[in-house]
């Protein structure tokens, strides 16, 4: 069990808020990541270089952030875990219509009771994921 440290969730949650922010003053965009995947994958052309600096700024936030934060840690991955389990997010979020970046963060922020059920339903998996791969199969 790892130390409880609320630091480094609080810096990602305001800068999340923050991103969400700025595209939707400066874009008029809601900043919910399928969306904006899935149209950078349609190949929209008036929407294209936004979406792939969104996307690129994203994934590389995310390693720069890491090697910040944890300069030490190595990423071992499992890429045929890695793929499959992306696919399957890819899926839910088709499935939910949108993610927990756009219900989660800009939905519940602007009153949807969508994006509030939604919500409600991650959390509670998260939850009860939590709870059966700590306490019943010993994760």
């Amino acid at each position: 069990m790892t130390p409880f440290d609320p630091i480094p969730a609080l810096a990602g949650g305001v800068l999340i808020g923050l991103g969400a922010v700025i595209l939707a003053l400066f874009n008029g965009r809601v900043a919910g990541i399928s969306g904006i995947l899935g149209g950078l994958l349609d190949g929209e052309r008036a929407n294209l270089a936004w979406r792939a600096a969104f996307i690129a700024g994203l994934v590389g936030a995310g390693f720069l952030g890491l090697k910040l934060v944890s300069p030490d840690v190595m990423i071992a991955a499992d890429w045929p875990i890695l793929i499959i389990g992306g696919l399957l997010v890819g899926i839910g979020t088709r499935l939910g219509s949108g993610c927990t970046s756009g219900h989660g963060v800009c939905g519940m922020a602007r009153g949807s009771i969508r994006s509030i059920a939604a919500t409600a339903v991650y959390i509670s998996v998260a939850v009860a994921t939590v709870f059966v791969t700590r306490h019943l199969i010993g994760g």
